[in-house]
């Protein structure tokens, strides 16, 4: 995730008075591709089918889905806001089919391969799309699985719906925190947050009170994007006692699953499901 806005003001310097109020709106956290983005170089593996899932409002979601022999569970991913499939599928699909389940990923819509105009409630709405039509092909077996922006989708799912499972990757508390964790502290006195009601609303927190099956909350000690601390502060919110927070110390904002021990720790946790 990232608040482009925010760093700029930074540059600029708090002292000024432009910079003592910043509006921060979903542009600020959805990047859809501009329109007429053409893919370079489209992704393909063999062992994956392509799937499309329609929309509430007639956008497809498109992706692909790894079947596995013997799968017990299928992992359903939700990538940041910078999450491509033909870009960074090459890279995610192996660390999760790792683990011996299915997996699933899907461009946001207004991304890649996916159409329509994306906003907090319409990738939300899509988010559970995407989940029942996963859940009627492998009834009770879908693991949900959130990086970043990703882990708001996957809680919400996991929220609404009879998930098998959640991993929360680098998450936070809410958007709200999110944006003040990124103000440096010798600033924050002189800044004052102006946040569009529709990001207000999104609360991990909120959404963790209501899960009723195991979880695994992953974060990166090296985070400065998503700081460990939101990450505890969610993992303490889930009520059910399965529950698993594993902290990365070495690890970055997106490369938690790349590091050592990371792939372990998550199969573990995904094969016992």
């Amino acid at each position: 995730m990232r608040i482009g806005l925010l760093a700029a003001c930074m540059a600029v310097g708090v002292g000024l008075a432009g910079c003592t109020q910043i509006s921060v709106s979903e542009r600020h956290f959805i990047r859809p591709d501009a329109p007429g983005t053409v893919v370079k170089q489209r992704y393909t593996n063999a062992a994956a089918s392509e799937l499309s899932v329609a929309g509430k409002d007639g956008a497809f979601l498109n992706g692909i889905l790894l079947e596995q022999p013997g799968a017990r569970s299928t992992v359903l991913y939700f990538g940041g806001n910078s999450f491509h499939l033909d870009q960074h599928a090459q890279h995610a699909l192996p660390l999760l089919a790792a683990c011996g389940s299915n997996v699933a990923m899907f461009d946001y819509r207004g991304y890649g391969r996916s159409s329509g105009k994306p906003s907090i409630d319409t990738m939300q709405a899509d988010a559970l799309a995407l989940f029942d039509a996963l859940n009627a092909r492998f009834p009770g077996r879908v693991v949900v699985h959130g990086q970043s922006l990703g882990s708001f989708m996957a809680a919400h799912v996991a929220q609404a719906r009879p998930v098998l499972g959640t991993v929360l990757e680098s998450t936070a508390t809410s958007v709200e925190d999110f944006v003040h964790a990124n103000v440096p502290w010798y600033a924050a006195p002189f800044i004052r947050i102006d946040m569009a009601d529709s990001l207000r609303q999104v609360d991990n927190r909120k959404a963790a009170a209501h899960f009723s099956s195991a979880a695994l909350v992953i974060a990166a000690g090296r985070d400065k994007t998503t700081p460990p601390r939101l990450g505890r502060k969610v993992f303490e919110a889930i009520p059910h006692q399965d529950k698993q927070y594993l902290l990365l110390e070495q690890a970055g904002h997106n490369d938690a699953l790349r590091t050592e021990g990371a792939i372990a720790a998550y199969c573990g946790f995904v094969r016992r499901l």
